[in-house]
């Protein structure tokens, strides 16, 4: 009996070595699954894109995207919807990892500041003695916000960086005056500014309101995998690609208000989805594809507050593949206009 339950724990633990037969169940761990970054995954699920690809897709929610890679390693998920960036983190841990379709050409975050302290903080070089809200330590929005500092002439020992989550936990800490601001996405950006909780002090929305703060591109959003079940999994992984591509081309094809019905959203929560995606709606990737050069300006604001990642000389071109977004696009043709 003892070897038996060894023998099975074995099978069990290698289960994801073995090739993926149509309709299995895939577990995507999403960083946030409210966050408008990540609409593609939701409407994909709702649209039922991966059903028509004969694909089970169970959407897992992590508030933290530094927590989602772990769950990625020990094997509870088989694919991490969250920022390009952590591709570069796993591999500076020694960990392989890729991207296969990218969400957004822009982070879709905003820094927010509480409205009580809106006269003293008019952009981040007022940080200096502030508490900061970010989802977590070494998350993409700590990356982002040591990189707003630092161009203002701020350093990291400057001011106080507190992991809150998001969601109702990050507008928690706002009301609470736990943080006197931080980083936060749509929709949940639009209704404390709508309450007139808070305000935005900076605006990484769209391509070019992230060109004009950080003084370059940012590619965000995507899906990532570790890199041996890429290699053992392709059918799987071109399905859930081609879903998630079908999912950005109704983005661009619909209305804000559209999407938002499409996501069974109605009355005012309906329509102040609609109201953000109207204002960011510029950040979704039309076709699925890692920009030429955007690697690059990921790594180089990673260096600035990741030592792995300074002190150890990365492989770009292994953190990513635009192999399968080119053939979802290939095989779905070509974008009607909207």
């Amino acid at each position: 009996m003892f070897m038996l339950r060894c023998c099975l724990c074995l099978l069990l633990g290698c289960a994801w070595l073995l090739p993926a037969r149509a309709g299995d169940r895939v577990a995507l761990i999403v960083a946030g699954l409210d966050k408008q970054i990540y609409l593609p995954v939701k409407l994909a699920a709702q649209l039922g894109y991966f059903r028509d690809q004969d694909l089970e897709v169970e959407l897992l929610s992590e508030p933290s995207g530094a927590n989602a890679e772990d769950v990625l390693l020990v094997g509870a998920a088989q694919g991490v919807v969250g920022a390009y960036h952590h591709t570069l983190d796993l591999q500076a841990r020694g960990k392989a990892a890729q991207s296969v379709v990218l969400f957004t050409l822009s982070p879709g975050e905003v820094e927010l500041v509480a409205t009580r302290q809106a006269a003293a903080i008019s952009s981040p070089a007022d940080w200096k003695g502030r508490r900061l809200g970010v989802t977590g330590l070494s998350s993409v929005t700590h990356v982002l916000t040591h990189a707003l500092a630092l161009r203002q002439g701020l350093k990291p020992q400057d001011y106080t960086v507190l992991p809150v989550g998001s969601g109702p936990a990050f507008a928690a800490a706002l009301r609470e005056g736990r943080i006197d601001g931080g980083m936060s996405s749509e929709p949940l950006a639009s209704s404390l500014v709508q309450s007139g909780e808070a305000r935005v002090l900076v605006d990484l929305r769209t391509p070019e309101s992230t060109q004009k703060a950080l003084g370059q591109s940012y590619p965000f959003a995507a899906l990532y995998m570790q890199s041996a079940w890429i290699s053992s999994h392709p059918g799987e992984v071109q399905r859930l690609v081609t879903a998630l591509v079908r999912a950005l081309r109704f983005i661009q094809q619909r209305s804000p208000a559209e999407v938002a019905a499409a996501l069974g959203l109605q009355g005012d929560e309906a329509a102040l989805y609609a109201r953000a995606l109207g204002e960011s709606r510029a950040m979704f990737s039309a076709d699925g594809l890692m920009p030429e050069g955007g690697p690059q300006q990921v790594q180089r604001l990673a260096a600035l507050v990741n030592r792995p990642q300074r002190e150890r000389r990365l492989d770009l071109g292994r953190t990513f593949t635009n192999d399968f977004a080119r053939q979802a696009n290939a095989s779905l043709g070509p974008l009607s206009s909207p």
